[in-house]
């Protein structure tokens, strides 16, 4: 093991012999990238399909703190990358990975990073084939930032797009929603928040596959990160020109999760989340969507939560406890910073 170093050194940045060693100790014997030219060289049989058309995305990761209940930066870089391409109809299959290192930053946490990568690469199918690493001085950066590229390949036949929600089409989430900001805003430690929640941190792939496959007429899906399954909500009403209502006592939350919001005055619908979407469905379609959701880990908690109407176009309301209505807004500046 050429190694040694415990934390990481402005050294580690120069592109010499202290650099290889981090970067072959580090990343690429745990990625296991076919070679080591200064590109990765794609090749997959779904590309030959006719009408077959690759999707890219892209996203960068800053969370406070970079570990948390439930994953750390790494795991959120690849889920986050993996479930952007997944809600559009795609079958992500490879990721790249950039890396911002902060002088000083312990050698075993960017192996913990690392591993966590890996293992959520795996499990979604996917490989992580090129990448690069830049080391700044301290106070340049805040230990680790994760810059992630994906791409996948739409199949023939699909075509996911907000604009193709229509009045009467269902809408559903596969689980509970806020746990990544409850998990985050618990995690720092400077609320005297004694509850610690889990980060709903996941990989959608597979829980979209099995919806695409048992409901060929999927309009819709958008995974709810910053600003919550508001902002996803109020961003497809506005892309279909439609108005979507939901029921209050519809939406999935944890106790705990409730029970935090009500204390520090936040409200749910706009917590974020790493591992949660909303899927548009015909109505028709609604029960058999919702039997494939739960037949995969991600989407055992699935439960239709609304649908789209032919009210005012983009606007989303809420059905109250009370049975009164309330406008649901685009999320307003930053409910919390530094969430993903």
């Amino acid at each position: 093991m050429a190694l040694r170093d415990e934390r990481v050194t402005l050294a580690h940045g120069g592109g010499g012999k202290a650099m290889r060693d981090l970067i072959e100790e580090v990343f690429t014997s745990v990625f296991q990238p076919d070679g080591m030219e200064d590109q990765a060289r794609l090749v997959s049989e779904a590309l030959q399909q006719p009408g077959a058309r690759l999707a890219m995305t892209t996203d960068s990761f800053v969370v406070d703190p970079v570990e948390f209940p439930g994953g750390d930066i790494g795991k959120i870089a690849v889920c986050g990358t993996v479930n952007d391409l997944a809600v559009g109809g795609a079958r992500p299959l490879w990721l790249s990975a950039a890396f911002i290192i902060e002088e000083g930053t312990e050698i075993a946490l960017l192996r913990r990073i690392v591993a966590s990568m890996k293992a959520e690469a795996v499990a979604a199918g996917v490989r992580i084939v090129t990448g690069d690493t830049k080391v700044v001085g301290r106070g340049s950066a805040d230990k680790v930032f994760v810059t992630t590229a994906g791409v996948g390949v739409i199949p023939p036949g699909r075509d996911l797009m907000a604009g193709h929600v229509r009045p009467g089409d269902v809408a559903i989430v596969n689980g509970v929603l806020g746990d990544h900001g409850a998990a985050i805003m618990a995690a720092r430690g400077d609320m005297a928040l004694s509850a610690e929640i889990p980060s709903d941190c996941q990989g959608l792939g597979h829980l979209m596959e099995a919806v695409l496959a048992a409901c060929p007429n999927v309009r819709a899906a958008r995974d709810a990160t910053r600003g919550g399954v508001a902002s996803a909500l109020n961003e497809i009403a506005e892309a279909a020109g439609c108005g979507i209502e939901i029921e209050e006592t519809a939406l999935p939350l944890r106790t705990e999760v409730k029970g935090m919001c009500e204390i520090l005055g936040l409200d749910p619908l706009y917590l974020a989340n790493e591992g949660t979407l909303v899927l548009f469905v015909p109505e028709a379609e609604a029960e058999a969507a919702l039997a494939a959701m739960r037949s995969v880990k991600a989407g055992q908690g699935a439960t239709i939560i609304g649908k789209a109407t032919g009210g005012q176009a983009g606007r989303v309301t809420m059905r109250t406890l009370f049975g009164g209505a309330r406008i649901v807004d685009m999320l307003v500046g930053e409910q919390l910073p530094r969430i993903c």
